[in-house]
């Protein structure tokens, strides 16, 4: 079980971006949350099996609209959490 912060940059807000992440984090059995920076950038932190976050990742990656230019990446304590927010 692994934790993991995000930032998003690119075509990321607008797009259909944290329905995708939601959607994915509850496919893949992850937990979690999702929200729209002021910046335009998007923060998500998941937590699951590392295997399911990539997997996440690459579902969101495969959104119509979404266009992540950059991605910052970086293990955090895990949690006790049930669910996904879409902050």
């Amino acid at each position: 079980m692994v934790r993991r912060h995000f930032i998003f940059y690119g075509s990321v807000q607008g797009v259909g971006f944290r329905y995708r992440a939601r959607h994915a984090a509850d496919l893949y059995r992850c937990t979690g949350w999702v929200k729209n920076e002021w910046d335009g950038s998007v923060s998500m932190e998941l937590q699951g099996e590392e295997e399911s976050i990539e997997r996440v990742i690459l579902a969101i990656e495969q959104g119509r609209y979404v266009h992540i230019e950059n991605m910052d990446s970086r293990t955090v304590p895990v949690i006790e959490e049930r669910g996904f927010a879409v902050v």
